[in-house]
């Protein structure tokens, strides 16, 4: 079983094709042996275990970055389209989170603590199967985590608590009000990662961060245009206060999720996340769910959205870490700002909303500005994380992380060397 205490034992070797030095997958010398002899195999092998691992790593990162040979080279990888892709897919996993509890709202059935702690239950019992399966049973993986709990109720109660008030600022400001506050989370995210990670965000970052605000500021303008801003809120100071409240937590909650899951496996953060959500949020739901669960109707087509709700946000929860991952804490948020949009078509087509001509715009300008973000950057892209050292030296070698694809890119050229010396 690899153990968890190991930065390079997060990953698993696979097959994969090596020429893409991808980062889902690590290159092993078991790549090459099926198309030479067994002479030939047992130098690339010998090659491979002589290189201490921080050195395949700054050596693979030296060879990825002397790609960047053109202003557009990130734009041309794999990795920058599948994480744009996400992207949209995180997106429509919020786009159905808000059709389903809008259709539960309609029944008369508004339990959002509730809701939740589903949620919750299911990344557990998802996550934590694998979690000790990969660590090698409840000992092993306790006794290689129990330092870091302290620092996952954190996060848990930075989520549950964001996704709460930000709920509950819908009951009490306007749907307008409620949505511009959610750019505070994309300032918080980006001021918490300058300050405390030390990331240096470049100029075509900041044009494309604003240029999707801007593309976010012409929809809420078209719905204020239109007359579908929502209205007077019942008590909109109120309901503002609980959105920046909600806005802040969620962007707090962003850059320490992507802090973690640069440190540590998948399979521990979210099983961790979903314990502890599971107690926080049950302790919120006894306290202010408990009249609006006996209120509410319970009934066949309650049941499903409840069901539907709860399996968007688990591949919301899945994916996440992925983006994090490969992009950063703002391009996630960046890229959630296109949910709207496919709202708009949700509402367009469930509920008879009438779209306004500049929808399209706002779409346009969002893709622009996530697109932008990533000009002039290394064919690394954000992966390369600041606080994980030079050489990626503190980082997890997992899904997505610029340590596996440098690891990746670097095994392939000390076994192409192997080769090479061996015909010579």
């Amino acid at each position: 079983m690899a153990n968890a205490t190991n930065p390079s034992s997060y990953y698993e070797p696979e097959m994969t094709q090596v020429k893409n030095y991808g980062t889902t997958t690590l290159v092993t010398a078991e790549h090459t042996t099926s198309n030479t002899s067994g002479a030939d195999a047992a130098p690339n092998n010998a090659i491979l275990n002589n290189i201490d691992e921080p050195d395949l790593v700054a050596l693979g990162i030296q060879k990825l970055e002397a790609q960047n040979v053109h202003w557009y080279s990130y734009l041309l990888t794999y990795d920058f389209w599948v994480v744009v892709l996400i992207g949209q897919i995180l997106s429509l996993c919020i786009t159905a989170t808000n059709t389903f509890s809008s259709f539960l709202s309609i029944q008369g059935t508004s339990i959002p603590a509730i809701q939740t702690i589903f949620v919750y239950a299911l990344i557990f019992l998802v996550y934590f199967p694998t979690a000790l399966y990969k660590t090698g049973g409840p000992k092993n993986f306790f006794k290689q985590t129990w330092r870091h709990i302290w620092k996952y109720i954190i996060l848990s109660f930075l989520d549950v608590e964001g996704n709460y008030f930000t709920v509950l600022a819908y009951r009490y400001t306007n749907l307008l009000s409620a949505q511009l506050l959610n750019f505070w989370s994309i300032v918080c995210v980006v001021v918490i990662s300058f300050a405390l990670l030390k990331v240096r965000y470049k100029w075509f970052q900041i044009g494309g961060i604003l240029i999707c605000c801007g593309g976010m500021g012409i929809l809420l303008a078209s719905d204020h245009i239109t007359g579908s801003n929502g209205g007077p809120g019942v008590n909109m100071l109120k309901g503002d206060l609980f959105g920046l409240l909600g806005a802040t937590l969620y962007g707090v909650s962003n850059v320490y999720e992507e802090w973690f899951v640069s440190k540590r496996p998948v399979y521990e953060v979210l099983s961790f996340l979903g314990f502890f959500g599971v107690i926080i949020n049950g302790v919120q739901a006894a306290i202010f769910d408990r009249q609006a669960a006996t209120d509410a109707t319970w009934n066949g087509p309650v049941a499903g959205w409840l069901v539907g709700y709860t399996f968007a946000m688990l591949i919301f929860y899945s994916l996440a870490p992925l983006i994090l991952r490969m992009g950063s804490a703002a391009f996630f948020d960046i890229s959630l700002l296109t949910a709207n949009f496919w709202g708009v078509i949700v509402g367009v087509k469930v509920f008879g909303y009438v779209i306004h001509f500049m929808y399209p715009i706002a779409f346009v300008c969002i893709i622009i500005g996530l697109v932008v973000y990533f000009l002039a950057g290394s064919v690394l892209g954000d992966s390369k994380k600041p606080w994980l050292g030079a050489d990626q030296s503190e980082g997890v070698a997992g899904m997505g992380t610029a340590k596996l694809k440098a690891l990746n890119a670097a095994r392939q050229q000390a076994l192409a060397d192997g080769e090479a010396g061996a015909r010579v």
